[in-house]
């Protein structure tokens, strides 16, 4: 695969278009919104409630147009509040170009650990549905809610210039990282980024993704430290943040998911499908590949 350079060219197509940022107040999130915000975006900080301070500082002290950020409260995991968060954008600078999906967590404790209670019966595992939840259907919820503010009048409409963008992971590949309930819903993302594609088409909008690997933040602060000792290269949220951008702003980008491993920038999703007759042999993949053209045929499939 060939490695992707990202032309700083691109991010001053950043000037004037309106940027919605879930989870924008730490981490890769708010190093993509500083990004965007630099290259002259409005750009809206949407998180917890709780964050708001961390957010107005971010917006303060690192911003280069502080006159064109706001924060808006809102879990993502709540319809309401993340609606109300998408209308405060429109309200604020008139329409929403871009969506970052970029909110996300990942459990504190060991997923498929056999702990019992008094009972002798297997514990639930609360740590684990919230992780899906966020990660999952708040994502979901993000989607949704970006195709509709940002569906495109006509079909007519020449490439579309809006984009969201799904934050996955290298744990929507692969899942030998030991982080059960994370690794399930970012493949959970991946599925949206795929599954999504018709429909995100026919609104006139684009989705694309990032599957960044260990990028230090308050995340992964429990092992970004041997990680670095270990001498393994690392993301910075920056680095990640180029990337979001990139994909977010590249026209001619669509349905792309793009791996983002600290000096490693590479497209996965179009290699994937040029190498399925190798993975599964040219006989199945053609077959799969009529199957698939059944299914759009008829509106996809009809429950």
């Amino acid at each position: 695969m060939s490695q992707i350079e990202i032309n700083p060219s691109i991010l001053s197509q950043s000037a004037n278009k309106t940027v919605l940022i879930t989870g924008a107040a730490r981490g890769i999130g708010a190093a993509t919104a500083a990004l965007f915000n630099h290259h002259g975006a409005n750009v809206v900080i949407a998180d917890l409630a709780q964050f708001q301070e961390t957010a107005e500082r971010l917006i303060a002290s690192i911003f280069t147009n502080p006159q064109r950020a706001i924060f808006v409260p809102g879990n993502i995991v709540d319809w309401a509040q993340l609606t109300s968060c998408f209308k405060a954008a429109v309200e604020m600078f008139g329409g929403i170009d871009v969506v970052v999906a970029n909110a996300g967590i990942m459990e504190s404790s060991p997923v498929l650990d056999m702990d019992v209670d008094e009972n002798g019966d297997l514990k639930e595992n609360t740590d684990a549905e919230r992780v899906i939840d966020v990660n999952l259907k708040g994502t979901l919820n993000t989607l949704r809610l970006g195709l509709f503010y940002m569906k495109q009048p006509s079909k007519e409409t020449s490439t579309p210039f809006k984009s969201i963008v799904l934050i996955g992971s290298t744990s929507s590949y692969f899942g030998g990282t030991g982080v059960t309930a994370y690794i399930a819903s970012k493949h959970g993302v991946l599925g949206l980024l795929r599954a999504s594609q018709s429909t995100a088409q026919e609104l006139g909008v684009r989705v694309n993704g990032i599957a960044p690997f260990l990028t230090p933040t308050h995340i992964t602060a429990g092992f970004a430290q041997r990680w670095k000792d270990q001498g393994l290269e690392a993301n910075t949220p920056e680095r990640v943040a180029e990337a979001i951008a990139l994909v977010a702003l590249d026209e001619s980008r669509q349905g792309q998911c793009l791996l983002v491993a600290g000096r490693y920038l590479q497209e996965l999703e179009s290699p994937r499908m040029k190498l399925l007759p190798e993975w599964i042999g040219e006989e199945v993949a053609e077959f799969m590949g009529r199957a698939m053209q059944f299914f759009v045929s008829i509106g996809g499939c009809k429950l």
